[in-house]
Protein backbone atom coordinates (compact mmCIF):
# COMPACT_ATOMS: atom_id res chain seq x y z
CA UNK A 1 0.00 0.00 0.00
CA UNK A 2 1.18 3.23 -0.88
CA UNK A 3 0.71 6.44 1.36
CA UNK A 4 -2.58 7.46 0.82
CA UNK A 5 -3.83 4.08 1.47
CA UNK A 6 -1.62 4.12 4.86
CA UNK A 7 -2.94 7.65 5.36
CA UNK A 8 -7.19 6.77 4.88
CA UNK A 9 -6.25 3.58 7.25
CA UNK A 10 -4.81 5.42 9.88
CA UNK A 11 -7.91 7.85 9.62
CA UNK A 12 -10.43 4.85 9.78
CA UNK A 13 -8.31 3.72 12.82
CA UNK A 14 -8.65 7.02 14.60
CA UNK A 15 -12.22 7.09 13.95
CA UNK A 16 -13.14 4.12 15.20
CA UNK A 17 -10.89 4.83 18.79
CA UNK A 18 -12.83 8.14 18.62
CA UNK A 19 -16.14 6.52 18.60
CA UNK A 20 -15.21 3.48 20.97
CA UNK A 21 -13.88 6.45 23.60
CA UNK A 22 -16.88 8.36 23.03
CA UNK A 23 -14.29 11.25 22.31
CA UNK A 24 -17.12 13.29 19.97
CA UNK A 25 -20.83 12.53 18.83
CA UNK A 26 -20.37 10.01 15.74
CA UNK A 27 -21.48 12.72 13.42
CA UNK A 28 -18.28 14.81 14.32
CA UNK A 29 -16.00 12.26 13.82
CA UNK A 30 -17.16 11.07 10.89
CA UNK A 31 -17.44 14.09 9.31
CA UNK A 32 -13.89 15.05 10.69
CA UNK A 33 -11.93 11.89 9.34
CA UNK A 34 -13.74 12.54 5.75
CA UNK A 35 -12.65 16.43 5.23
CA UNK A 36 -8.94 15.19 6.84
CA UNK A 37 -8.93 12.43 3.78
CA UNK A 38 -10.47 15.09 1.55
CA UNK A 39 -8.01 17.89 2.32
CA UNK A 40 -5.19 15.37 1.48
CA UNK A 41 -6.18 15.12 -1.85
CA UNK A 42 -7.38 11.44 -1.40
CA UNK A 43 -10.33 11.93 -2.74
CA UNK A 44 -11.88 14.85 -4.76
CA UNK A 45 -14.57 17.49 -3.53
CA UNK A 46 -17.28 15.37 -5.77
CA UNK A 47 -16.53 12.08 -3.88
CA UNK A 48 -16.63 13.69 -0.53
CA UNK A 49 -20.02 14.95 -1.36
CA UNK A 50 -21.23 12.91 -3.58
CA UNK A 51 -22.94 10.57 -0.87
CA UNK A 52 -25.21 13.62 -0.23
CA UNK A 53 -27.46 12.32 -3.70
CA UNK A 54 -27.04 8.76 -2.45
CA UNK A 55 -30.81 7.66 -3.01
CA UNK A 56 -30.01 5.13 0.08
CA UNK A 57 -29.57 8.17 2.64
CA UNK A 58 -32.29 10.80 0.96
CA UNK A 59 -34.65 7.60 0.83
CA UNK A 60 -34.03 7.44 5.15
CA UNK A 61 -34.83 11.18 5.42
CA UNK A 62 -38.03 11.18 3.98
CA UNK A 63 -38.70 7.79 5.85
CA UNK A 64 -37.80 10.16 9.19
CA UNK A 65 -41.02 12.21 7.91
CA UNK A 66 -43.50 9.39 7.22
CA UNK A 67 -42.71 7.72 10.66
CA UNK A 68 -43.35 11.04 12.44
CA UNK A 69 -46.23 11.31 10.33
CA UNK A 70 -47.55 7.75 11.75
CA UNK A 71 -46.80 9.27 15.51
CA UNK A 72 -48.57 12.84 15.26
CA UNK A 73 -51.83 11.58 13.69
CA UNK A 74 -51.91 8.70 16.76
CA UNK A 75 -52.29 5.55 14.38
CA UNK A 76 -48.98 4.56 15.91
CA UNK A 77 -50.33 5.02 19.52
CA UNK A 78 -53.36 3.02 18.66
CA UNK A 79 -52.05 -0.07 17.70
CA UNK A 80 -49.08 0.24 20.69
CA UNK A 81 -52.11 0.39 23.04
CA UNK A 82 -53.54 -2.61 21.58
CA UNK A 83 -50.83 -5.23 21.36
CA UNK A 84 -50.21 -6.72 24.77
CA UNK A 85 -54.35 -7.14 25.45
CA UNK A 86 -54.76 -8.75 28.10
CA UNK A 87 -51.95 -11.13 28.75
CA UNK A 88 -51.12 -11.38 32.21
CA UNK A 89 -47.47 -13.80 32.02
CA UNK A 90 -43.91 -12.22 31.13
CA UNK A 91 -43.56 -15.28 27.99
CA UNK A 92 -47.38 -14.65 27.23
CA UNK A 93 -45.97 -10.58 26.25
CA UNK A 94 -43.24 -11.91 24.43
CA UNK A 95 -45.43 -13.38 22.39
CA UNK A 96 -47.77 -11.17 22.20
CA UNK A 97 -44.99 -8.53 20.76
CA UNK A 98 -43.54 -10.75 18.35
CA UNK A 99 -45.99 -10.24 15.21
CA UNK A 100 -46.38 -6.90 15.37
CA UNK A 101 -43.47 -5.43 16.42
CA UNK A 102 -41.55 -7.41 13.69
CA UNK A 103 -44.24 -6.68 11.23
CA UNK A 104 -44.33 -3.17 12.12
CA UNK A 105 -40.46 -2.42 12.22
CA UNK A 106 -40.41 -4.37 8.96
CA UNK A 107 -41.77 -1.28 7.31
CA UNK A 108 -41.32 1.43 9.74
CA UNK A 109 -38.50 3.06 11.36
CA UNK A 110 -37.71 0.91 14.39
CA UNK A 111 -36.87 4.43 16.48
CA UNK A 112 -40.27 5.72 16.39
CA UNK A 113 -41.86 1.87 17.04
CA UNK A 114 -39.63 1.61 20.13
CA UNK A 115 -40.15 4.87 21.39
CA UNK A 116 -44.43 4.41 20.75
CA UNK A 117 -44.13 0.86 22.41
CA UNK A 118 -41.90 1.47 25.95
CA UNK A 119 -44.54 3.35 27.34
CA UNK A 120 -46.75 0.61 26.77
CA UNK A 121 -44.50 -2.45 28.17
CA UNK A 122 -43.55 -0.29 30.89
CA UNK A 123 -46.76 0.38 32.29
CA UNK A 124 -47.85 -3.14 31.77
CA UNK A 125 -44.51 -4.64 33.79
CA UNK A 126 -46.11 -2.02 36.56
CA UNK A 127 -49.18 -2.91 36.82
CA UNK A 128 -48.50 -7.34 36.88
CA UNK A 129 -45.46 -6.54 39.08
CA UNK A 130 -43.17 -7.71 36.45
CA UNK A 131 -39.47 -6.24 35.82
CA UNK A 132 -39.15 -3.98 32.67
CA UNK A 133 -35.82 -4.90 32.31
CA UNK A 134 -37.60 -8.02 31.21
CA UNK A 135 -38.96 -6.93 28.23
CA UNK A 136 -37.41 -3.37 26.96
CA UNK A 137 -34.29 -5.33 25.68
CA UNK A 138 -36.39 -8.12 23.80
CA UNK A 139 -38.53 -5.15 22.72
CA UNK A 140 -35.44 -3.69 20.93
CA UNK A 141 -34.19 -7.15 19.77
CA UNK A 142 -37.41 -7.80 17.90
CA UNK A 143 -37.53 -4.73 16.19
CA UNK A 144 -34.04 -4.96 14.78
CA UNK A 145 -34.78 -8.03 13.59
CA UNK A 146 -37.94 -7.22 11.95
CA UNK A 147 -36.00 -4.57 10.54
CA UNK A 148 -34.26 -7.65 8.34
CA UNK A 149 -37.33 -8.47 6.59
CA UNK A 150 -37.56 -6.15 4.02
CA UNK A 151 -35.63 -3.06 1.99
CA UNK A 152 -37.30 -0.09 4.19
CA UNK A 153 -37.12 -1.76 7.25
CA UNK A 154 -34.56 -0.15 8.61
CA UNK A 155 -31.75 2.70 7.15
CA UNK A 156 -28.74 -0.19 6.97
CA UNK A 157 -30.72 -1.70 4.43
CA UNK A 158 -31.13 1.47 1.98
CA UNK A 159 -27.70 2.75 2.60
CA UNK A 160 -26.29 -0.98 1.09
CA UNK A 161 -29.11 -0.77 -1.34
CA UNK A 162 -27.85 2.82 -2.54
CA UNK A 163 -23.68 1.43 -2.51
CA UNK A 164 -25.38 -1.36 -4.71
CA UNK A 165 -26.53 0.66 -7.24
CA UNK A 166 -23.71 3.01 -7.44
CA UNK A 167 -21.92 -0.08 -8.18
CA UNK A 168 -24.17 -0.92 -10.98
CA UNK A 169 -25.59 -3.82 -8.98
CA UNK A 170 -28.92 -5.16 -9.63
CA UNK A 171 -30.73 -3.31 -6.58
CA UNK A 172 -32.72 -5.54 -4.38
CA UNK A 173 -36.34 -5.96 -4.49
CA UNK A 174 -38.67 -4.60 -1.39
CA UNK A 175 -39.03 -8.57 -0.08
CA UNK A 176 -35.99 -9.94 -1.15
CA UNK A 177 -34.18 -9.66 2.30
CA UNK A 178 -37.48 -11.88 3.58
CA UNK A 179 -36.08 -14.62 2.36
CA UNK A 180 -33.43 -14.60 5.38
CA UNK A 181 -35.11 -11.89 7.30
CA UNK A 182 -37.55 -14.20 8.42
CA UNK A 183 -36.05 -16.76 9.24
CA UNK A 184 -33.62 -14.44 11.40
CA UNK A 185 -37.32 -12.98 13.06
CA UNK A 186 -38.07 -17.04 14.15
CA UNK A 187 -34.83 -17.94 15.06
CA UNK A 188 -34.37 -14.72 17.10
CA UNK A 189 -38.12 -15.39 19.05
CA UNK A 190 -36.88 -19.19 19.52
CA UNK A 191 -34.20 -18.27 21.40
CA UNK A 192 -35.57 -15.36 23.37
CA UNK A 193 -38.27 -17.68 24.42
CA UNK A 194 -36.39 -20.63 25.55
CA UNK A 195 -32.34 -18.98 25.95
CA UNK A 196 -32.72 -15.33 26.35
CA UNK A 197 -34.94 -15.55 28.99
CA UNK A 198 -32.94 -17.03 31.42
CA UNK A 199 -29.88 -14.59 30.75
CA UNK A 200 -32.12 -11.07 30.94
CA UNK A 201 -31.31 -9.14 34.09
CA UNK A 202 -34.05 -8.97 36.67
CA UNK A 203 -34.51 -5.44 37.68
CA UNK A 204 -37.24 -3.41 39.06
CA UNK A 205 -38.10 -0.23 37.29
CA UNK A 206 -38.27 3.53 38.23
CA UNK A 207 -41.59 3.79 37.63
CA UNK A 208 -42.89 0.81 39.51
CA UNK A 209 -45.37 1.72 42.60
CA UNK A 210 -45.41 -1.58 43.86
CA UNK A 211 -43.26 -1.20 47.21
CA UNK A 212 -39.93 -2.82 44.87
CA UNK A 213 -36.66 -2.51 44.53
CA UNK A 214 -36.54 -0.24 41.77
CA UNK A 215 -34.48 1.77 39.56
CA UNK A 216 -32.65 4.68 41.34
CA UNK A 217 -32.58 8.31 40.44
CA UNK A 218 -30.55 11.18 42.36
CA UNK A 219 -32.27 14.23 42.99
CA UNK A 220 -31.75 17.30 45.39
CA UNK A 221 -35.08 18.32 47.53
CA UNK A 222 -34.48 22.15 49.06
CA UNK A 223 -36.31 23.25 52.14
CA UNK A 224 -38.28 26.18 51.83
CA UNK A 225 -39.33 28.84 55.02
CA UNK A 226 -42.86 27.83 54.51
CA UNK A 227 -42.14 23.82 54.93
CA UNK A 228 -43.77 22.18 57.87
CA UNK A 229 -41.08 19.66 58.11
CA UNK A 230 -38.52 22.85 59.66
CA UNK A 231 -37.50 21.40 63.03
CA UNK A 232 -38.43 18.42 62.79
CA UNK A 233 -36.35 15.38 63.41
CA UNK A 234 -35.35 13.05 59.96
CA UNK A 235 -37.05 10.10 61.48
CA UNK A 236 -40.42 11.99 62.57
CA UNK A 237 -40.62 13.60 59.29
CA UNK A 238 -41.26 10.69 57.72
CA UNK A 239 -37.98 10.96 55.45
CA UNK A 240 -36.74 7.44 56.60
CA UNK A 241 -39.91 5.15 55.86
CA UNK A 242 -40.53 6.16 52.56
CA UNK A 243 -40.56 2.96 49.84
CA UNK A 244 -37.90 2.97 47.56
CA UNK A 245 -36.10 5.90 49.37
CA UNK A 246 -32.84 6.82 51.16
CA UNK A 247 -31.35 10.22 52.52
CA UNK A 248 -27.92 9.87 51.57
CA UNK A 249 -27.04 13.28 52.69
CA UNK A 250 -28.16 17.03 53.76
CA UNK A 251 -26.04 20.01 52.69
CA UNK A 252 -26.50 22.80 55.40
CA UNK A 253 -24.59 26.51 54.59
CA UNK A 254 -21.85 24.54 52.23
CA UNK A 255 -21.65 21.54 54.72
CA UNK A 256 -22.06 18.32 54.22
CA UNK A 257 -23.57 16.04 56.34
CA UNK A 258 -23.04 12.60 55.79
CA UNK A 259 -24.20 9.76 56.85
CA UNK A 260 -27.40 11.39 58.17
CA UNK A 261 -28.76 10.41 61.88
CA UNK A 262 -32.51 9.51 62.55
CA UNK A 263 -32.40 12.54 64.96
CA UNK A 264 -30.61 15.01 62.58
CA UNK A 265 -32.79 18.66 62.85
CA UNK A 266 -34.07 19.78 59.66
CA UNK A 267 -33.51 23.64 59.10
CA UNK A 268 -34.85 25.76 56.20
CA UNK A 269 -32.74 25.75 53.12
CA UNK A 270 -31.47 22.19 53.75
CA UNK A 271 -30.40 20.95 50.28
CA UNK A 272 -31.40 16.89 50.95
CA UNK A 273 -29.91 14.63 48.36
CA UNK A 274 -32.04 11.37 47.95
CA UNK A 275 -31.59 7.97 45.50
CA UNK A 276 -35.24 7.39 45.15
CA UNK A 277 -38.22 5.71 42.31
CA UNK A 278 -40.41 8.19 40.66
CA UNK A 279 -43.52 7.58 42.30
CA UNK A 280 -41.50 8.16 46.11
CA UNK A 281 -40.13 11.45 44.19
CA UNK A 282 -43.64 12.71 43.64
CA UNK A 283 -44.62 12.18 47.13
CA UNK A 284 -42.17 14.07 48.64
CA UNK A 285 -43.13 17.31 45.71
CA UNK A 286 -46.49 17.21 47.38
CA UNK A 287 -45.03 18.41 50.43
CA UNK A 288 -45.47 21.77 50.55
CA UNK A 289 -42.42 24.04 50.68
CA UNK A 290 -40.14 20.98 49.89
CA UNK A 291 -39.20 20.92 46.17
CA UNK A 292 -36.62 19.98 43.80
CA UNK A 293 -33.43 22.33 43.71
CA UNK A 294 -33.31 22.90 40.45
CA UNK A 295 -32.16 26.45 39.51
CA UNK A 296 -32.68 29.58 41.06
CA UNK A 297 -36.27 30.47 39.13
CA UNK A 298 -37.63 27.14 39.77
CA UNK A 299 -36.74 27.24 43.64
CA UNK A 300 -37.99 30.71 43.93
CA UNK A 301 -41.06 30.62 41.78
CA UNK A 302 -42.81 27.32 43.04
CA UNK A 303 -45.92 28.69 41.13
CA UNK A 304 -44.16 27.66 37.96
CA UNK A 305 -44.87 24.26 38.75
CA UNK A 306 -48.82 24.40 37.90
CA UNK A 307 -49.36 23.15 34.47
CA UNK A 308 -46.18 21.21 34.57
CA UNK A 309 -45.39 17.65 34.34
CA UNK A 310 -42.97 15.17 34.81
CA UNK A 311 -41.32 13.37 31.93
CA UNK A 312 -38.19 11.05 31.26
CA UNK A 313 -36.02 11.20 28.54
CA UNK A 314 -33.08 9.14 27.57
CA UNK A 315 -30.13 11.26 26.38
CA UNK A 316 -28.55 10.33 23.07
CA UNK A 317 -25.01 9.51 21.66
CA UNK A 318 -25.43 13.19 19.28
CA UNK A 319 -26.65 15.32 22.39
CA UNK A 320 -24.53 18.49 22.90
CA UNK A 321 -25.39 17.45 26.90
CA UNK A 322 -22.62 15.17 26.65
CA UNK A 323 -19.43 15.96 28.86
CA UNK A 324 -21.57 18.82 30.48
CA UNK A 325 -22.74 18.78 34.27
CA UNK A 326 -26.34 20.21 34.57
CA UNK A 327 -25.54 23.14 36.01
CA UNK A 328 -23.35 24.35 33.35
CA UNK A 329 -26.14 22.70 30.43
CA UNK A 330 -27.96 25.46 30.95
CA UNK A 331 -31.12 23.05 30.34
CA UNK A 332 -33.69 25.51 31.60
CA UNK A 333 -33.00 27.84 28.82
CA UNK A 334 -32.22 25.28 25.75
CA UNK A 335 -35.16 23.09 26.65
CA UNK A 336 -37.88 25.08 29.06
CA UNK A 337 -37.51 22.09 31.18
CA UNK A 338 -35.52 21.46 34.78
CA UNK A 339 -33.58 17.90 35.36
CA UNK A 340 -35.08 17.20 38.44
CA UNK A 341 -33.21 13.64 38.80
CA UNK A 342 -30.73 11.29 36.63
CA UNK A 343 -30.74 7.74 36.38
CA UNK A 344 -27.62 6.07 35.20
CA UNK A 345 -27.61 2.34 33.85
CA UNK A 346 -26.77 0.31 37.34
CA UNK A 347 -24.88 2.67 38.95
CA UNK A 348 -26.11 4.44 42.34
CA UNK A 349 -24.95 8.21 41.69
CA UNK A 350 -23.51 10.52 44.51
CA UNK A 351 -22.89 14.34 45.18
CA UNK A 352 -24.76 16.91 44.24
CA UNK A 353 -27.37 16.38 41.07
CA UNK A 354 -26.39 19.53 39.42
CA UNK A 355 -22.46 18.86 39.50
CA UNK A 356 -23.24 15.68 37.62
CA UNK A 357 -21.68 15.10 34.34
CA UNK A 358 -23.83 13.87 31.65
CA UNK A 359 -23.32 10.48 29.61
CA UNK A 360 -24.99 9.51 26.78
CA UNK A 361 -27.68 6.98 28.00
CA UNK A 362 -28.29 8.91 30.74
CA UNK A 363 -32.01 8.89 31.97
CA UNK A 364 -33.27 12.38 32.89
CA UNK A 365 -36.50 12.95 35.21
CA UNK A 366 -37.58 16.32 33.97
CA UNK A 367 -40.21 19.21 34.99
CA UNK A 368 -41.79 20.14 31.83
CA UNK A 369 -44.24 22.11 30.20
CA UNK A 370 -47.85 20.21 28.76
CA UNK A 371 -46.51 21.33 25.38
CA UNK A 372 -42.69 19.82 26.13
CA UNK A 373 -43.31 16.25 24.60
CA UNK A 374 -44.39 17.84 21.41
CA UNK A 375 -41.88 20.45 20.61
CA UNK A 376 -39.13 18.00 21.37
CA UNK A 377 -40.33 14.54 20.40
CA UNK A 378 -38.05 14.54 17.64
CA UNK A 379 -35.55 16.57 18.80
CA UNK A 380 -32.09 14.27 18.17
CA UNK A 381 -30.64 15.41 21.61
CA UNK A 382 -32.86 12.94 23.55
CA UNK A 383 -35.27 10.21 23.25
CA UNK A 384 -38.54 10.93 24.76
CA UNK A 385 -39.50 7.12 26.61
CA UNK A 386 -42.11 8.53 29.41
CA UNK A 387 -44.88 10.88 28.65
CA UNK A 388 -48.42 11.87 29.96
CA UNK A 389 -50.49 10.86 27.13
CA UNK A 390 -52.98 14.24 27.88
CA UNK A 391 -50.64 16.56 27.05
CA UNK A 392 -49.89 15.42 23.92
CA UNK A 393 -52.33 17.12 21.08
CA UNK A 394 -52.75 14.58 18.61
CA UNK A 395 -54.28 14.50 15.28
CA UNK A 396 -56.90 12.21 15.16
CA UNK A 397 -58.87 13.59 12.27
CA UNK A 398 -55.83 12.34 10.11
CA UNK A 399 -55.42 8.85 11.44
CA UNK A 400 -56.86 7.39 8.46
CA UNK A 401 -55.28 9.63 5.83
CA UNK A 402 -52.07 8.42 7.84
CA UNK A 403 -52.69 4.88 7.59
CA UNK A 404 -54.04 5.30 3.87
CA UNK A 405 -50.22 6.68 3.19
CA UNK A 406 -48.57 3.79 4.64
CA UNK A 407 -50.46 1.22 2.51
CA UNK A 408 -49.29 3.93 -0.37
CA UNK A 409 -45.74 3.27 0.36
CA UNK A 410 -45.70 -0.09 1.05
CA UNK A 411 -47.70 -0.91 -2.72
CA UNK A 412 -45.60 1.30 -4.18
CA UNK A 413 -42.38 0.49 -2.75
CA UNK A 414 -43.39 -3.13 -3.95
CA UNK A 415 -43.71 -1.72 -7.72
CA UNK A 416 -40.99 -0.32 -7.88
CA UNK A 417 -38.90 -2.91 -6.66
CA UNK A 418 -40.30 -5.45 -8.76
CA UNK A 419 -39.94 -3.30 -11.63
CA UNK A 420 -43.23 -2.47 -12.28
CA UNK A 421 -43.45 0.86 -11.41
CA UNK A 422 -40.80 2.90 -13.29
CA UNK A 423 -40.86 5.31 -10.09
CA UNK A 424 -37.39 4.51 -8.02
CA UNK A 425 -37.34 4.38 -4.55
CA UNK A 426 -36.48 7.63 -3.34
CA UNK A 427 -39.21 9.49 -5.39
CA UNK A 428 -41.94 6.86 -3.82
CA UNK A 429 -40.26 7.84 -0.13
CA UNK A 430 -40.43 11.46 -0.87
CA UNK A 431 -44.13 11.10 -2.81
CA UNK A 432 -45.45 9.55 0.62
CA UNK A 433 -43.61 12.18 2.96
CA UNK A 434 -45.05 14.97 0.62
CA UNK A 435 -48.01 13.46 0.74
CA UNK A 436 -48.14 13.75 4.77
CA UNK A 437 -47.28 17.16 5.11
CA UNK A 438 -49.23 18.24 2.41
CA UNK A 439 -52.84 16.91 4.52
CA UNK A 440 -51.55 17.66 7.61
CA UNK A 441 -50.90 14.91 8.73
CA UNK A 442 -47.90 16.74 10.17
CA UNK A 443 -47.02 20.26 10.17
CA UNK A 444 -44.10 21.27 7.90
CA UNK A 445 -42.05 22.54 10.85
CA UNK A 446 -42.31 19.13 12.53
CA UNK A 447 -41.47 17.44 9.48
CA UNK A 448 -38.16 19.31 9.32
CA UNK A 449 -37.80 18.22 12.95
CA UNK A 450 -38.14 14.93 12.46
CA UNK A 451 -35.52 14.21 10.48
CA UNK A 452 -32.50 12.96 12.22
CA UNK A 453 -29.37 15.07 10.28
CA UNK A 454 -26.82 13.46 12.44
CA UNK A 455 -27.49 10.25 11.42
CA UNK A 456 -27.90 11.54 7.56
CA UNK A 457 -24.38 13.77 8.14
CA UNK A 458 -22.56 10.21 9.52
CA UNK A 459 -23.93 8.18 6.49
CA UNK A 460 -22.40 10.69 4.09
CA UNK A 461 -19.42 11.02 5.55
CA UNK A 462 -19.23 6.87 6.35
CA UNK A 463 -19.43 7.07 2.60
CA UNK A 464 -16.94 9.22 1.64
CA UNK A 465 -14.54 7.23 3.69
CA UNK A 466 -15.63 4.55 2.18
CA UNK A 467 -14.74 5.67 -1.01
CA UNK A 468 -11.32 6.91 0.02
CA UNK A 469 -10.91 2.72 0.98
CA UNK A 470 -12.02 1.52 -2.34
CA UNK A 471 -9.43 4.68 -4.07
CA UNK A 472 -6.43 4.01 -2.03
CA UNK A 473 -6.43 0.22 -3.09
CA UNK A 474 -6.82 0.19 1.13
CA UNK A 475 -10.00 -2.01 1.06
CA UNK A 476 -8.74 -4.22 -1.02
CA UNK A 477 -5.14 -5.19 0.49
CA UNK A 478 -7.50 -5.39 4.35
CA UNK A 479 -9.40 -7.87 1.54
CA UNK A 480 -6.52 -9.74 0.52
CA UNK A 481 -5.61 -10.54 4.29
CA UNK A 482 -8.82 -11.56 5.30
CA UNK A 483 -8.89 -13.42 2.19
CA UNK A 484 -5.87 -15.16 2.45
CA UNK A 485 -6.82 -17.72 5.37
CA UNK A 486 -10.10 -18.76 3.29
CA UNK A 487 -8.10 -19.49 -0.12
CA UNK A 488 -8.51 -22.96 0.57
CA UNK A 489 -11.76 -22.85 2.17
CA UNK A 490 -13.63 -20.77 -0.15
CA UNK A 491 -16.21 -17.85 -0.52
CA UNK A 492 -18.59 -19.47 2.21
CA UNK A 493 -15.34 -19.31 4.61
CA UNK A 494 -14.94 -15.51 3.69
CA UNK A 495 -18.38 -15.07 3.95
CA UNK A 496 -18.72 -15.86 7.00
CA UNK A 497 -15.55 -14.02 8.14
CA UNK A 498 -16.96 -11.04 6.46
CA UNK A 499 -20.41 -11.11 8.74
CA UNK A 500 -18.34 -11.11 11.90
CA UNK A 501 -16.50 -8.16 10.92
CA UNK A 502 -19.36 -6.17 10.26
CA UNK A 503 -20.82 -7.38 13.53
CA UNK A 504 -18.08 -6.26 15.74
CA UNK A 505 -17.80 -3.20 13.84
CA UNK A 506 -21.39 -2.02 14.11
CA UNK A 507 -20.86 -3.19 18.10
CA UNK A 508 -18.19 -0.51 18.58
CA UNK A 509 -19.62 2.13 15.54
CA UNK A 510 -23.07 1.30 14.86
CA UNK A 511 -24.73 -0.20 12.29
CA UNK A 512 -24.96 2.46 9.54
CA UNK A 513 -21.33 3.40 9.46
CA UNK A 514 -20.34 -0.10 9.66
CA UNK A 515 -22.01 -1.11 6.32
CA UNK A 516 -20.44 1.75 4.92
CA UNK A 517 -17.19 1.21 5.88
CA UNK A 518 -17.01 -2.79 5.72
CA UNK A 519 -19.02 -3.05 2.09
CA UNK A 520 -15.87 -2.13 -0.03
CA UNK A 521 -13.77 -4.76 1.40
CA UNK A 522 -16.49 -7.37 1.14
CA UNK A 523 -17.21 -6.26 -2.74
CA UNK A 524 -13.22 -6.57 -2.80
CA UNK A 525 -13.09 -10.39 -1.59
CA UNK A 526 -15.95 -10.91 -4.01
CA UNK A 527 -13.38 -9.60 -7.01
CA UNK A 528 -10.58 -12.13 -5.25
CA UNK A 529 -12.96 -15.14 -5.49
CA UNK A 530 -14.35 -14.34 -9.15
CA UNK A 531 -17.60 -14.62 -7.93
CA UNK A 532 -20.75 -12.57 -7.79
CA UNK A 533 -20.49 -10.23 -5.06
CA UNK A 534 -24.68 -10.27 -4.39
CA UNK A 535 -23.91 -12.39 -1.03
CA UNK A 536 -21.45 -10.53 0.15
CA UNK A 537 -23.38 -7.26 -0.08
CA UNK A 538 -26.24 -9.12 1.57
CA UNK A 539 -23.87 -10.55 4.54
CA UNK A 540 -22.96 -6.85 5.10
CA UNK A 541 -26.72 -5.69 5.13
CA UNK A 542 -27.95 -8.51 7.68
CA UNK A 543 -24.67 -8.15 9.55
CA UNK A 544 -24.76 -4.42 10.64
CA UNK A 545 -28.04 -4.55 10.92
CA UNK A 546 -28.92 -7.78 13.17
CA UNK A 547 -26.60 -5.98 15.99
CA UNK A 548 -27.24 -7.24 19.87
CA UNK A 549 -24.42 -7.35 21.74
CA UNK A 550 -23.82 -3.89 22.47
CA UNK A 551 -25.94 -0.54 23.43
CA UNK A 552 -24.69 1.38 21.18
CA UNK A 553 -24.42 -1.13 17.87
CA UNK A 554 -28.17 0.10 17.56
CA UNK A 555 -30.07 2.89 18.03
CA UNK A 556 -33.05 1.25 19.59
CA UNK A 557 -30.76 -0.40 21.93
CA UNK A 558 -29.53 2.79 23.52
CA UNK A 559 -32.84 4.18 23.85
CA UNK A 560 -34.07 1.09 26.77
CA UNK A 561 -30.61 1.21 28.30
CA UNK A 562 -31.33 3.66 30.97
CA UNK A 563 -35.29 2.98 31.25
CA UNK A 564 -34.92 -1.29 31.64
CA UNK A 565 -31.44 -0.54 34.19
CA UNK A 566 -29.22 -2.38 32.12
CA UNK A 567 -25.41 -1.97 32.06
CA UNK A 568 -23.16 -3.13 29.12
CA UNK A 569 -22.34 -6.20 30.22
CA UNK A 570 -26.10 -7.63 30.12
CA UNK A 571 -26.27 -6.79 26.29
CA UNK A 572 -23.13 -8.63 25.82
CA UNK A 573 -24.12 -11.32 27.87
CA UNK A 574 -27.85 -11.64 26.16
CA UNK A 575 -26.66 -10.12 22.66
CA UNK A 576 -23.06 -12.35 21.96
CA UNK A 577 -25.06 -15.49 21.32
CA UNK A 578 -27.76 -14.49 19.27
CA UNK A 579 -24.91 -12.73 17.46
CA UNK A 580 -23.19 -16.23 16.43
CA UNK A 581 -26.70 -18.06 15.94
CA UNK A 582 -27.23 -15.97 13.40
CA UNK A 583 -24.01 -15.61 11.92
CA UNK A 584 -24.48 -19.32 11.44
CA UNK A 585 -28.11 -18.95 9.84
CA UNK A 586 -26.38 -16.71 7.48
CA UNK A 587 -23.80 -18.47 6.47
CA UNK A 588 -26.08 -21.17 5.22
CA UNK A 589 -28.74 -19.29 4.15
CA UNK A 590 -27.24 -16.53 1.74
CA UNK A 591 -25.07 -18.77 -0.66
CA UNK A 592 -28.43 -20.92 -0.99
CA UNK A 593 -30.55 -17.55 -1.84
CA UNK A 594 -27.64 -15.86 -3.66
CA UNK A 595 -25.20 -18.40 -5.44
CA UNK A 596 -21.39 -16.93 -5.75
Amino acid sequence: MDWQAWFTVGIVALVFYGLIRELAPPDVLMVGGALLVGLAGIITPHELFRGLTNEGMLTVAALFIVAAGMRETGVLDIIGSRILGKVKKERGALLRLFPPVVGMSAFLNNTPIVAMLMPVVTDWCRKHRISPSRLLMPLSYLAILGGTCTLIGTSTNLIVNGMMIDRDMHPMRLFELGYVGLPYAIVGIVYLLYVGRRLLPDRKDLLEQLGESSREYLVDMLIQPECRLIGQQVEEAGLRHLPGLFLIEITRDNQIIAPVRPDEILQVGDRLTFTGVVSTIVDLERIPGLIPAVDESYETHAAQRRGRQLCEAVISPTSPLIGKNIREANFRALYNAAVVAVHRGGERLKGRIGDIVLRSGDTLLLQTTVNFNRAHRNNPDFYLVSSVEESRPVRHDRATLSAIFLVLLIVLMTLSTSDILPWPLVLVAFLTAGLMVATRCISASAARQSVNWQVLLTIVAALALGKALEKTGAAESIANMIAAPTETLGPTAALAVIYLIAQISSSVVGNNAAAVLVFPIAISIAAGFQVDPRPFAMAVAFAASASFASPIAYQTNLMVYGPGGYQFMDFLKMGLPLNLILCAVATILIPMIWPF
